[in-house]
């Protein structure tokens, strides 16, 4: 109560839990709970729903300042952590420094494997479609609610548009897919549940989809991209 007692607080704490879980849609859902649970009030929920939707956004940049050369090191202190010392708190610290050296490992390996994808024809085609707005926004959208995690399907996506398989132009369209398409496991949770706990993710929804408008039609009006 004390930590979402005024907006911005409630907006830190959602982008701190989302940074240190890696999941908007796990923030989200543990919110939706609490909201049904009557834990938490609805106004408390969209300011820690809003923070959630900034915190997401750590993993692409992680993978954007292509922290991969690193990541061997992250994941054998993580695991040293996890074996070597006892007291839980520092175990805890361990499971999450190797989760993410894992992930980043694991990111440099789909970028080497996913690199000779620029040279086929049919999957080129396939992209240089997706630079239609509403073509390049639905498959984000579909393709995120297919695997429940925009932090996995925003990676894939810089991996594809890291090695040139994907042009910048259809990678933004998609991104904003991508932000909609996170929203179906809140969604699902949200089934069954109270009148505000499926109003915190309508809230939810709605902010990712109002932002998708926004910034849509600013780069169709602006030259944002090249």
């Amino acid at each position: 109560e004390k930590l979402t007692s005024n907006p911005l607080m409630g907006i830190l704490v959602g982008t701190l839990i989302t940074t240190a879980v890696q999941s908007s849609s796990a923030t989200t859902v543990m919110v939706v709970g609490f909201v049904n649970a009557g834990m938490m009030s609805l106004n408390q929920a969209v300011w820690i729903i809003m923070g959630a939707n900034v915190g997401k956004t750590t993993t692409g940049l992680l993978i954007a300042l292509d922290v991969g050369a690193l990541a061997p090191v992250v994941a054998f202190i993580g695991v040293a952590l996890m074996v070597f010392v006892k007291k839980p708190k520092l175990q805890h610290i361990g499971q999450l420094l190797a989760g993410l050296g894992i992930l980043f490992i694991g990111m440099d390996m789909m970028s080497a494997s996913m690199e000779p994808l620029r040279d086929v024809p049919a999957f080129v085609q396939m992209m240089a479609t997706l630079s239609n707005p509403i073509l390049g926004i639905t498959f984000g959208a579909l393709f995120t609610a297919l695997i429940q995690s925009s932090a996995a399907s925003i990676g894939i996506l810089q991996t594809l548009a890291a090695t040139g398989a994907v042009e910048f132009s259809a990678s933004v369209y998609i991104l904003f897919g991508q932000n909609i398409g996170t929203c179906i496991t809140a969604v699902l949770a949200a089934l069954g549940t109270s009148r505000n706990a499926k109003r915190a993710t309508c809230i939810h929804l709605l902010f990712n989809i109002i932002g998708t408008v926004v910034f849509t039609i600013a780069v169709m009006l602006f030259p944002i991209i090249p």
